[in-house]
């Protein structure tokens, strides 16, 4: 479970390099690869993963014959991966495909429910310098509509002032239990080295990098530049994890695809929606 988690946490934003051959897709409707280059909204991800519009972009509707029909998305879900440059198994994938359009209880996925982030990596100008974080963001409601709120950021600088990595530090860096007897005179410890300040918090004790994030920009430290890659991690499927991510390249397999899919336990998943949204 540990070497799943660091994979997915620590590497983030690695691109994959490993290319197998692209299958055979079949030619259940004629010109299937025409699916390919249309899908160039996350929302056209959504109803094609769920089988509510054709390759042509014509909507499927709750009565119409082929509206999630199962036989099909068989088919077009195999057609919704990246087949030039991932590491994604093709039996894995086969699993997959076989358990969300299994007829007896095939598998769908909610624009609007579910767990499912967006991952944007960002430019900020900090202290003079250009610097690269990690948004994280989920759909929230909000009255009759929903929006976009952050949850969460990955940036490195925040993460290396609160590693507790130094174990003879930490067994020195303590108040006695008769501190109390003192009137805490000997609190001057814990604020002699700021390096050091968060070893005196209690054992759960968690920094919150977003308030970071937002104190340096309401402070006029940190500054927002740009907005690049975008990605979209999936939780939404039993027991499986799955990235969507934007292909921009000439020939049918682009456009939103899933990059990476993994088999999780609800532990697994547990920990990783903590990453997103602590």
């Amino acid at each position: 479970m540990k070497n799943l988690i660091l994979n997915l946490l620590i590497a983030l934003s690695l691109s994959n390099t490993l290319v197998f051959a692209q299958t055979n897709i079949g030619t259940l409707t004629g010109d299937e690869s025409s699916l390919y280059a249309q899908t160039k909204q996350v929302n056209q991800f959504f109803r094609r993963f769920n089988n509510e519009e054709d390759r042509f972009g014509v909507r499927y509707y709750p009565g119409d014959s082929l509206y999630r029909d199962n036989v099909f998305r068989s088919t077009y879900l195999n057609m919704l991966f990246d087949l030039s440059g991932s590491y994604i198994d093709e039996n894995l994938k086969k699993e997959f495909i076989k358990q969300v359009s299994g007829k007896a209880s095939p598998e769908f996925l909610e624009f609007h429910g579910g767990s499912w982030f967006a991952e944007a990596l960002t430019t900020f100008n900090y202290e003079n310098n250009k610097e690269n974080l990690l948004l994280f963001l989920k759909l929230e409601k909000e009255n009759l509509g929903s929006k976009w709120v952050i949850t969460n950021i990955y940036y490195n600088r925040f993460l290396k002032l609160f590693y507790k990595g130094d174990e003879d530090q930490i067994k020195t860096s303590f108040l006695h239990p008769m501190s109390h007897e003192l009137d805490f005179m000997n609190i001057y410890k814990a604020f002699k080295d700021g390096i050091y300040v968060e070893y005196y918090a209690r054992k759960d004790f968690h920094p919150d990098y977003l308030s970071l994030l937002f104190y340096e920009v309401k402070k006029g430290n940190m500054s927002f530049e740009s907005v690049g890659q975008v990605k979209f991690h999936f939780f939404q499927v039993d027991g499986w994890y799955f990235e969507v991510s934007f292909f921009n390249r000439p020939g049918d397999n682009s456009g939103w695809l899933i990059s990476k899919l993994y088999r999780i336990n609800e532990q697994e998943k547990e920990e990783l929606i903590k990453f997103y949204l602590p």
